[in-house]
């Protein structure tokens, strides 16, 4: 077999190699994200359970397992442009965590794994639990206000409406957020990101 040809198969089978482990690795940092969101999940499913210190704790043991991670995945994709393209929407999902700009975990969820269309169908869902009375109000604002922008950072277009939703409803945590992710697309801002929000939880 001529040498360039020799060449040019082993390039493809390194390329589809690489492919491989990437997507191997982001679905183990999937899994681990998962197992996080569930933890957090239960923890607030239980809460009446619990006394306010046990909750305290229990949640901040989570929030620095999550910076952990958020730091293993940093050091991860420095210097690897797929991992940051594969990546960059998790690490936002686990900044939002951390900072606690967004407090519902099957939303982070879904942001983390890029998932516009089920955040739609959760928002379509959370408006007919809200109009008879199976979701609180102030409860159906939170979980609104976090998927519009978790739909804006995703690159989705928001109506009119939806944005003088957001811009009425945002809270001061999820304002700080946006602000700080806003220009985010190089790989130096999304990892200054997750760099602030470990040092915040350690702080």
């Amino acid at each position: 077999m001529p040498k360039c040809c020799r060449e040019h198969i082993q390039g493809g089978n390194m390329a589809s190699r690489g492919k491989s482990e990437t997507g191997k690795l982001k679905q183990n940092m999937e899994e681990q994200l998962d197992r996080l969101m569930q933890q957090l999940q239960d923890l607030e499913e239980c809460r009446e359970d619990l006394d306010e210190e046990e909750y305290e704790e229990t949640k901040k043991e989570t929030l620095e397992q999550l910076s952990e991670f958020n730091e293993s995945l940093k050091k991860m994709v420095t210097g690897n442009m797929t991992l940051v393209d594969e990546l960059g929407g998790m690490q936002l999902a686990i900044q939002a965590a951390i900072s606690q700009a967004f407090k519902t975990p099957e939303v982070i969820r879904m942001f983390a794994k890029k998932q516009p269309g089920q955040l739609r169908t959760r928002l379509a869902e959370m408006d007919r639990d809200v109009m008879v009375g199976k979701l609180l109000k102030d409860v159906y604002t939170q979980q609104k206000v976090e998927i519009f922008t978790a739909l804006r950072k995703l690159g989705e277009k928001l109506t009119p409406e939806d944005e003088a939703f957001l811009a009425e409803n945002m809270t001061t945590t999820l304002s700080q957020f946006e602000k700080v992710t806003a220009d985010l697309g190089s790989e130096d801002k999304i990892m200054a990101l997750a760099s602030s929000g470990v040092e915040k939880t350690k702080a």
